[in-house]
């Protein structure tokens, strides 16, 4: 087994609190009719293809075309978008500041917008500990397609069995695991702090 060199960090739910209730809770004076919105139109699935790269005007002009009585909560979506991210996930971000102070190199794999991630990136302070980030959307592939590790890995000359992914969700945890990295499935902070002490 090679020796850990490389971390790489997942950013929505492991280092940044993101979620679009923060945003819609405010909208919807009715918990049922958000959760609804939500689960139903502005869906986890419909959202991962603006990550994938699909312009988000056409992205919300098609969705509207097909829910027309939602129209104004579907174009929130995106123009109030800041809105669903609160603070950086402090006990994490402390663990990625101490894996570099201790000589680890910082990498970011993220199913993201690259239309939204500058919001995020002038948002938070940690972005200097990043030796790279690849992003979905500008790469078009989204977690967990194998080619979008794969990128990571030959854009920065990497090999797989050096580096410890963590990513709270559990399918792209897999896929990297089928590729050779070694993993850490996001729970809560505690519990990755004492994944990474087994492993590091």
């Amino acid at each position: 087994m090679k020796k850990i060199k490389n971390i790489v960090f997942d950013f929505g739910g492991v280092l940044i609190d993101w979620n679009p209730h923060y945003l819609y809770n405010t909208y919807f004076t009715d918990r049922d009719k958000m959760e609804y919105f939500l689960t139903h139109i502005c869906t986890g699935k419909w959202n991962l293809e603006q990550d994938r790269g699909r312009p988000l005007a056409e992205a919300t002009k098609s969705l509207q075309a097909q829910y027309p009585a939602y129209k104004e909560a579907i174009q929130l979506f995106y123009s109030e978008w800041y809105k669903m991210l609160k603070g950086e996930i402090k006990p994490t971000v402390e663990l990625l500041h101490y894996c570099k102070a201790k000589g680890y190199k910082i990498f970011g794999l993220s199913n993201w917008s690259a239309e939204t991630f500058p919001i995020a990136f002038k948002k938070y302070d940690f972005w200097p500990a990043f030796d790279g980030i690849v992003l979905s959307g500008k790469e078009k592939l989204v977690k967990p397609d194998p080619r979008l590790y794969q990128r990571l890995l030959d854009r920065y000359s990497l090999q797989a069995e050096e580096c410890l992914f963590i990513d709270d969700n559990s399918a792209n945890i897999e896929a990297a695991r089928t590729l050779g990295f070694n993993v850490a499935l996001f729970d809560n902070p505690e519990t990755v702090a004492a994944q990474l002490a087994k492993q590091l």
